[in-house]
């Protein structure tokens, strides 16, 4: 099942009610169709599920059901359910997030979550053998009805008491718990997991220590259509293995749960799953190297690539793009990346005291391609291009939390609702939300709606407003802004409520008078002081920043994929004639307007007053041509009714919607290590670019029974080798481990100069 991406689609109003097309308001329907749902609002398609597909139809129900002009009973009667049975479900969403669908998809896959005693045992056999619970799962697990995240539990249990790993190290290991790498003193609300003290170290014994060779040279296979591709996924040790420190990324990763959240959707066999978890590897390892794409992998074909990948054969780019695809064919992107927002959406958890602060804005992709597709506002290009919008959500530090892909290009006020309720599902209802977003969503009736969602908010003022005189600024806050950190005056004054009339309410309005004497004016519905309203909102640049560095450095401009599919004739687009009409309206009126200043200029006998009457007339003439032509010329028009018909493509999501899983997860893992490494730096700026370069590091690889040290030959100053060093001893702490390890053997960070 695949989820379509939003796009404009006629529905009349007056449509008859089918019993295929069932209306739960006034401008929104469900229409069934024999293989697919879908869900209009308006005139957008927001949805579209499987007739069968109950967990991706409560997800729908529940964004819905937050709007209160519609009216519950209608809304469940046009899905197919009762209102008792949508009670339950927001009942269930308020108490658990979206927690609640993640129970309900392992409950579907139909396998027992009890494991009898012969079953145990058997898996124990397994686990004593060498075997890792991918293969486990595959020899006894599936056979036996049991599920693969209840054998990762007996896995979990059997380590613990075999082992004696520390619980909340297998937490960790397994990747059910976000990193916080935090050193810093926690914020009020905030709980900080800290990394667990120092134990002993190991002795590693001689005797059972593998023996440390040159790496060695990987044979090549483009296609790699073999089944002998995967080598298990046990490290091996060896020498001048080319960008080992990639492994401090892929362990991050998974630390945080992407392999897990991945792979458990996956319903192939120990084949597949192997090298599903190879390309994982491969792509975080070619983002961990600027590489920004898929085809960045190729860069990993060096002699000691067997090593670094855990593999017979190097993988190529089309390997791993087929490998990626086959696993969409079998699972939907889009629950991949709901289930790390959950991850995500836990660690920005504040408590009900506190709110939890998240900024929401676009950022334009632009498209170079020879295809036609749709075109939207660039604000770095001020002018109109060819491309596709994403609305991201960044938590407070700047890291990205959701995406949505919007290749129509809608305004920021239509993808507003549809963000703070995933951040509101996952939350819950006892968590404070404060969104902060820019003037594109600065409307009255926009505004009215985040309140009564119980959405508090702080935005810009649209202009006109009144202006102020410089005594009205009563208080002044002390700002520090810019690179130079230099600190800066603002002047403050909270005036009366600003009236959205029409019945819409009040809401706070803060006057600041900026260092250059500019008026600027926040609107805000929120019980935080305002002085902490204005520092979110001059803190909205972290988002910027994100956007830039999320391009430069994890490529969240690439297209990814270039395959296209045709909009329904039904969809509705900004009508091209009309644009070129209007166009040449301003053309006439500006000829008007400068033939009018040329004869206020010309004397009444000037001998030029002829030539620029007569560019006055014909000017006057085309307007009342143009003028008259303009009503027949509607701004919008169903495609088929106008000259993109047959045209107009766009490039479908979910391809992209997982590797940009793959960037944001990769991007808070460097977020979280350069977190460590930026105190003990000294251009703490400089904290990312230096952990770029420990990414490509070479080293050399020692595996024993009992951990795998990794020894680092990275680039750096002599100050930024000694930060490594403290950023090694803060990461060996947390026992990290390479994903699908059978042993589950930590890993041991440490530099060549130690």
């Amino acid at each position: 099942m695949k989820t379509a991406t939003a796009r404009q689609v006629i529905i009349p109003a007056v449509a008859p009610r089918s019993k295929s097309v069932r209306w739960f308001s006034a401008l929104g329907c469900v229409a069934y169709q024999p293989d697919v749902v879908e869900v209009f609002v308006g005139n957008t398609l927001i949805a579209t599920y499987a007739p069968r597909d109950k967990i991706l139809r409560d997800v729908v129900l529940t964004g819905l059901a937050q709007d209160r002009q519609i009216k519950k009973g209608k809304l469940a009667q046009a899905f197919g359910i009762g209102a008792e049975r949508l009670r339950r479900i927001r009942r269930d969403v308020d108490r658990q997030g979206l927690g609640a669908f993640r129970k309900r998809l392992q409950e579907r896959r139909g396998r027992k979550g009890i494991v009898t005693p012969a079953v145990r045992r058997h898996l124990h056999r397994l686990f004593k053998s060498g075997s890792n619970v991918v293969e486990a799962f595959a020899e006894r697990g599936e056979q036996a009805g049991v599920s693969y995240r209840t054998v990762c539990r007996v896995h979990q249990a059997w380590l613990a008491r075999h082992r004696e790993v520390p619980a909340d190290q297998l937490a960790l290991v397994d990747g059910d718990d976000f990193l916080a790498f935090d050193t810093a003193e926690p914020s009020p609300g905030r709980t900080v997991v800290e990394a667990p003290a120092a134990e002993a170290p190991v002795v590693e014994a001689p005797a059972t220590e593998a023996p440390v060779v040159e790496a060695p040279v990987a044979a090549t296979t483009p296609d790699m259509e073999s089944g002998a591709v995967v080598d298990g996924c046990n490290p091996r040790g060896g020498r001048n293995v080319q960008h080992l420190g990639g492994w401090l990324l892929v362990a991050t990763v998974a630390a945080i749960g992407l392999h897990q959240t991945i792979l458990s959707r996956c319903k192939g066999g120990r084949r597949l799953l192997q090298r599903l978890r190879m390309a994982i590897d491969a792509v975080v390892l070619a983002l961990g190297l600027g590489q920004r794409c898929v085809e960045g992998v190729r860069r990993l074909q060096t002699p000691s690539s067997g090593v670094l990948l855990r593999a017979k054969s190097v993988p190529s780019h089309s390997w791993t793009r087929r490998v990626l695809k086959q696993y969409l064919e079998q699972t939907d992107a889009f629950w991949v990346q709901l289930s790390m927002t959950q991850v995500y959406l836990e660690r920005s958890r504040m408590g009900h005291q506190v709110a939890a602060v998240f900024y929401i804005d676009n950022h334009m992709r632009p498209y170079t391609g020879k295809h036609t597709v749709r075109k939207g506002w660039r604000m770095q290009d001020k002018r109109v291009r060819p491309g596709a919008t994403d609305y991201y959500v960044h938590d407070e530090d700047g890291r990205p939390v959701y995406r949505f892909d919007v290749p129509s290009n809608d305004s920021l006020t239509a993808w507003l609702d549809p963000a703070t309720s995933i951040l509101a599902a996952g939350l819950g209802p006892q968590q404070r939300i404060l969104v902060a977003f820019d003037r594109a969503g600065a409307f009255p009736e926009q505004m009215m709606r985040l309140r009564q969602s119980n959405i508090e908010f702080v935005t810009y003022e649209r202009r006109p407003y009144p202006l102020l005189s410089p005594s009205a600024f009563d208080e002044q806050l002390l700002v520090h802004k810019g690179r130079t950190n230099k600190p800066e005056v603002i002047g403050v004054h909270e005036s009366r409520q600003k009236n959205l009339r029409k019945g819409r309410g009040r809401v706070r309005r803060i006057a600041l008078k900026m260092p250059d004497g500019h008026q600027v004016n926040l609107l805000a519905v929120s019980d935080e002081p305002k002085e902490r309203l204005i520092e979110v909102m001059l803190g909205r640049w972290v988002q910027e920043n994100a956007f830039k560095h999320g391009n430069e450095r994890w490529g969240i401009n690439q297209l990814d994929r270039r395959e296209v599919m045709p909009y329904p004739p039904e969809t509705i687009i900004p009508n091209p004639a009309r644009r070129r009409l209007d166009h040449a309206l301003r053309l006439a009126r500006q000829r008007e307007g400068e033939a009018r200043r040329k004869l206020a200029r010309l004397e009444a006998d000037d001998p030029k007053r002829t030539k620029v009457q007569r560019d006055l007339d014909e000017s006057l003439d085309l307007q009342k041509q143009l003028e008259a032509h303009r009503p027949n010329v509607p701004k919008h028009a169903p495609l088929n009714e106008t000259e993109l018909k047959g045209k107009l493509v766009y490039h479908p999501g979910q391809y992209k919607t997982l590797l940009d899983t793959i960037r944001i997860a990769s991007a808070n893992a460097e977020s979280e290590l350069a977190a460590v490494l930026q105190p003990h730096l000294r251009r703490p700026r400089e904290a990312k670019k230096a952990l770029a370069n420990l990414f490509a590091a070479p080293g050399d690889v020692r595996v024993n029974g009992r951990s795998i040290t990794v020894t680092l030959m990275p680039a750096g100053t002599p100050n930024e080798q000694r930060a490594f060093q403290r950023l090694f001893e803060v990461v060996n702490r947390l026992k990290l481990t390479l994903p699908g390890d059978t042993k589950r053997r930590p890993l041991r960070f440490r530099s060549h100069l130690s």
